[in-house]
């Protein structure tokens, strides 16, 4: 089995707040780059909280 990046089913990401907070900085941050005029540290960051999102909010961990 191949290693995950972020993994829904670790013990840390059971609160639901951490998992938010997890994708929400990020794409908090992203904005904050966009807005000092660093496209590439935003894109860089508006990636990775994407993908945070997609892999703890939207696919969730597994029973």
């Amino acid at each position: 089995m191949a290693a995950k990046i972020l993994d829904p089913n670790h013990p840390f990401f059971r609160p639901v707040w951490r998992r938010w907070l997890t994708a929400g900085v990020p794409l908090a941050w992203s904005i904050v780059e966009i807005a000092t005029g660093s496209p590439g540290w935003a894109m860089l960051f508006g990636a990775a909280g994407a993908y945070a999102f997609w892999v703890l909010i939207v696919k969730g961990p597994s029973a």
